[in-house]
């Protein structure tokens, strides 16, 4: 899957391929979470704006014959302009991702092109419509079939639903077949994190701005006009994290197929963060440090179990193979060491089937990467080192499941010149089996700071 963005941002045109481990790097203010924050938008939305159009024929079938067989393939040939047709109307969306003005978005442009050889149904699909406790339509497709039976499983004359409404089932069920196994489920960590495990409670954005304006409104004002108004003064990665944070009682009440299947990667967690988080049957949230037997509100706790708190929560209750990690700086308040443990976790988690999209200024996690890419080789000597330094099999990673973009000025020529200009754009990094990531937007800090020491300590007067 390739993505094109346009006068985004810092981004004056840029292009990525997603991977099973995706990183961005760059200096401050060249558009990483920029393109983190509008990936993330597509994929929370992309049922929302892709439209199918059904025949009325199909939905006529269905209320008169009580079954009707939709060929999904018909659909599949033109699922590349579907998605085409769904950016359009992404890119106009992109205001609200940011919680930002119109105008800055104007001529942005936001490109999703598909590999055709992913273009393929789902093998199967099951869905039940139902009301209360009747079901009222049946969706399904077998691994066998290319047809889509949608059933009605009551008597056509008790119907009491739109055609419209019909409709949109059907085509909610054909979006997610035909795109449901291509684009991810996502979670975010946006880099406001920290603040949010702090004021959880008090962050209700929605309902903070309303009480505002009903404070100040006079006996004219017609509550409805304000009650139809929609609140949105942060981006939407900021909101879901918010909105994840302050349902964690209910959140924690679930299982991911890493608490049910691979519980040492649980372990491994606490121990970088030092203990465990709970919450109690009053939605108080505390950590418990390893060993001791206190509890320490999150504005007690250390920066570090702040920052980590959403994406311990995921791992632990939500982490489903196939979904989409997002974390914009994942360094955040964490020491070296740690930095390091946390590019061997999402290692480990590529390689359980989650994907993962990092942002990073962090030298120590990609160099963390490159030991793990470098000992992913059947060679003796590295199987000894590995087994000396405490690596493990499951950490190590294939340089072919990643990708690395620098966020940088270069050379490009923009659609509809025939010139080169030289703009912010994403850059691909090499990556060598043998050597790992060359992320040079590092190495030349690195570079400067040995070359300075050096002359201060070896320097002639």
């Amino acid at each position: 899957m390739k993505i094109t963005i346009q006068n985004l941002g810092a981004l004056k045109q840029a292009t990525f391929t997603l991977g099973n481990l995706t990183i961005i790097c760059g200096s401050n203010n060249t558009g990483k979470t920029y393109a983190t924050y509008a990936l993330f938008g597509f994929f929370d939305s992309w049922r929302k704006i892709f439209t199918i159009d059904l025949p009325d024929d199909n939905i006529n079938q269905l209320l008169a014959e009580g079954v009707v067989h939709i060929e999904v393939t018909q659909y599949i040939d033109h699922a590349q302009n579907i998605v085409d047709e769904g950016c359009k109307i992404y890119a106009k969306h992109l205001p609200t991702v940011f919680a930002a003005s119109t105008d800055r978005f104007k001529d942005t442009t936001f490109q999703v092109v598909l590999d055709n050889k992913d273009i393929q149904p789902a093998s199967s699909f099951d869905w039940e419509i139902r009301v209360g406790n009747a079901g009222l339509f049946s969706l399904s497709k077998s691994k066998e079939s290319t047809k889509l039976i949608v059933t009605l499983l009551v008597e056509k004359e008790t119907v009491k639903i739109s055609k419209d409404a019909i409709r949109r089932i059907i085509s909610d069920a054909l979006k997610d077949i035909i795109f449901g196994h291509l684009f991810p489920n996502p979670f975010i960590a946006s880099a406001e994190r920290t603040g949010a495990a702090i004021f959880r409670k008090e962050l209700n954005f929605a309902r903070n701005r309303l009480l505002e304006e009903m404070g100040q409104t006079d006996k004219n004002t017609d509550l409805k006009d304000i009650l139809s108004k929609e609140y949105q003064d942060y981006a939407l990665p900021v909101k879901a994290n918010v909105d994840f944070t302050r349902q964690l009682e209910s959140i924690a009440k679930r299982s991911s197929f890493i608490e049910k299947k691979h519980p040492e990667i649980l372990a491994d967690f606490a121990d970088i963060i030092g203990g465990e988080y709970t919450v109690t049957r009053n939605d108080e949230l505390y950590f418990i440090p390893k060993g001791k037997k206190i509890k320490l509100t999150m504005d007690e706790s250390s920066s570090a179990v702040r920052s980590l708190l959403d994406i311990g929560f995921y791992l632990r209750h939500m982490a489903q193979p196939g979904d989409l990690l997002m974390v914009d700086e994942p360094e955040l308040n964490l020491h070296p060491e740690n930095q390091r443990r946390v590019a061997r976790l999402f290692a480990r988690l590529v390689n359980l089937g989650i994907k993962v999209f990092i942002t990073t200024h962090s030298d120590y996690i990609i160099k963390e990467l490159n030991t793990l890419i470098m000992l992913n080789q059947d060679k003796l000597r590295l199987k000894r080192i590995a087994e000396q330094e405490g690596y493990r099999v499951e950490e190590l990673i294939s340089s072919d499941k990643i990708k690395v973009y620098i966020a940088e000025e270069a050379l490009v020529k923009l659609d509809g010149s025939s010139r080169k200009t030289r703009c912010q754009t994403l850059i691909p990094a090499d990556i060598d089996s043998e050597l790992g990531i060359e992320a040079r937007s590092f190495d030349t800090t690195i570079e400067t700071m040995n070359r300075i020491q050096e002359e201060i300590a070896w320097g002639i007067e």
